[in-house]
């Protein structure tokens, strides 16, 4: 496991980017632009990254969570999308099963609903085929009797019976973070918190980089590079219209909510797939004691930043169980958060927002820039090969350098270097074990082993170090940030020194299992904020809502002392999370 990607190493892969011309300048860090980055680094370019906030910040952190292999597409005869995200999701899985878990999904079939039994059969069948599903997991239908013995909470009425098939969960978050670990193990640069502020051009009018703003030592450097991809999600058109290069395909945004609720009000069995009311389809997906179900389509004008779930969003989804699950009788005061994220999709003249199909293209301006938009979460690395494969064509011509094909469909990402899906069960129980030995309790320590995956030593190293007073004690280096800007307390190596939670007054109010996911977070996962580790590292801001407000307060103090950060920053980052706290849990009347 690398320690280049800790907080303290950001000033000097700040430095590299600005030392040295990149092959390749990747702008955005979400799931497009990690998968950029990893395709970049394992065919021997050099490659940097940037991200204006976190990484994972935007789309990549707010989708449904499913690396699904696209049988909503089948719905839109979009049979070749249906083929190529079915493959991908199994690619994904064997590459990161960590934060990848297959799940058997109903699909209830009612009268009057989308499809009989017989299509859906069908439908199914040939799902399986072009998604080339493993003979394990083709789907089985089921009587009416038999969907409700798997799912008691489906409404009995006018059930006719249900497809049975396997879709994967994925935590998006932590699937973004993982490629792009893995991009810097192998010799990538990324640096989150810095915004491409203006792109640069040679005199012939060619991109040549950008122009960078970092957003926590609050410094502007300039990056240069041979080709640079826009991959900023929504923010592509932003980039374009800057490069003058912004034409009539145009990104729409469409925002899409999901809402969480306790499985003690929603106790459901099985994730479901199902229609409702309008003609579109939700789904209901059961994770870690909770609930949560989405989503929602509609055209969105808003701050693309921080997208909000309004009234209507939300009652939309609760009428959305309650007609499928009657029993339930979901109320506005049972949702515990939820979270609004915006698509990136690309416009097409005359479909309404769930129409618009989800396929990627890339555009190439006449200075250069690269630009890679719409796509799915599923297909990020046929993504990244394209872009990546016309990047090093153009090199190939400018340079004379072959830079050969994409490598990353072998490669495990970080935390999945299992030798294969089928060997992580044996792992995992192994890991728990060690946990346990530690003075976790059991839930505590599979949930870390679950979320780290192959990475999960370096989690109980921390504890070690804790437990036996062996903390890394903080040495003297020559540089040290002003005092109102974000500091960190490091080794002259750049890591975080890792204190004994019970001799540090500051960090002492945390949990071994709080505290060693933090430690992680600052050491190997570039934790600059508390909402970054309580949104992006932990998912906690909307699957335990109750978790973050429990440890907010010792997270910020334990941080500030880490960071040596003066009183005003230490507010700011508790305002900011705050402000995350409210949008996750207190809906707007309107937009």
């Amino acid at each position: 496991m690398t320690e280049e990607f800790s907080v303290g190493q950001r000033a000097a892969m700040s430095e590299r980017l600005q030392s040295q011309t990149l092959d390749l300048l990747v702008i955005g860090g979400g799931v497009t632009g990690a998968g950029i980055l990893l395709d970049a680094v394992s065919r021997r370019m050099k490659p940097g990254l940037v991200e204006m906030q976190d990484f994972a910040a935007g789309t990549s952190s707010r989708s449904t969570k499913l690396v699904h292999g696209g049988l909503r597409y089948l719905k839109q005869f979009d049979i070749d999308l249906v083929a190529e995200v079915g493959r991908e999701r199994a690619i994904v899985y064997e590459n990161a099963p960590h934060v990848t878990t297959p799940l058997w999904m109903l699909l209830p079939i009612i009268k009057r609903g989308t499809y009989g039994m017989f299509m859906s059969a069908v439908g199914l069948y040939v799902y399986d085929r072009l998604a080339e599903v493993r003979h394990e997991e083709r789907r089985k239908m089921l009587s009416r009797t038999e969907a409700l013995e798997k799912e008691p909470l489906l409404r009995s009425d006018d059930l006719k019976g249900a497809g049975y098939y396997v879709e994967y969960r994925t935590d998006d978050a932590r699937l973004t973070l993982e490629i792009m670990k893995e991009a810097v193990a192998r010799g990538a640069t990324a640096v989150n918190y810095t915004k491409a502020e203006q792109l640069l051009y040679d005199p012939a009018g060619k991109v040549i980089g950008a122009r960078m703003h970092d957003l926590v030592t609050d410094t502007h450097y300039d990056v240069h590079a041979l080709k640079v991809i826009n991959a900023t999600g929504p923010w592509v058109d932003e980039l374009r219209e800057q490069d003058g290069s912004k034409n009539e395909k145009t990104m729409h945004l469409t925002k899409g909510v999901h809402i969480v609720v306790d499985a003690s009000r929603f106790p459901l069995r099985n994730p479901v797939y199902y229609d409702v009311p309008d003609g579109r389809m939700v789904f209901a997906i059961p994770r870690a004691g909770k609930t949560y179900v989405g989503t929602t389509d509609t055209n969105f004008h808003g701050d693309v930043r921080s997208p909000r779930t309004t009234k209507a969003d939300r009652d939309y989804l609760i009428d959305c169980v309650n007609t499928m699950f009657p029993s339930v009788a979901l109320t506005g005061d049972d949702v515990e958060s939820f979270w609004a994220g915006v698509r990136p999709l690309i416009h097409e003249q005359g479909k309404g927002p769930s129409e618009i199909s989800r396929r990627d293209e890339v555009f190439v301006s006449p200075s250069g820039l690269l630009t890679i938009a719409g796509g799915k979460l599923t297909g990020y690395r046929v993504m990244a090969d394209k872009v990546v494969s016309m990047a090093a064509r153009q090199l190939a011509e400018e340079t004379g350098v072959d830079f050969g094909r994409c490598q990353t469909e072998k490669i495990e990402l970080s935390g999945g270097k299992f030798g294969g899906s089928q060997n992580m069960a044996d792992y995992l129980t192994q890991q728990v074990e060690v946990g346990v030995s530690l003075g976790l309790t059991r839930d505590e320590a599979r949930k870390l082993a679950e979320r780290y995956g192959t990475n999960v030593p370096e989690v109980w190293e921390v504890l070690m170090r804790a437990g036996d007073g062996a903390a890394s004690e903080a040495q003297d280096c020559e540089d040290e940030a002003p005092e109102d800007q974000v500091s960190v307390d490091q080794d002259c190596e750049g890591t975080v020194s890792e204190r004994p939670a019970s001799e540090d007054e500051a960090c002492g109010e945390l949990s071994k299992e709080v505290y060693a996911a933090l430690v992680y977070g600052i050491n190997h996962e570039m934790v600059v904020t508390p909402s970054d580790f309580f949104i992006r590292r932990t998912a906690a801001m909307f699957f335990d809502i109750a978790w973050v407000h429990q440890w907010k307060v010792p997270v910020i103090r334990c941080m500030a002392k880490f960071y040596g950060w003066s009183e005003e920053v230490t507010r700011k980052m508790q305002h900011e999370l705050e402000e995350h706290i409210v949008e996750a849990t207190e809906v707007i009347e309107s937009e």
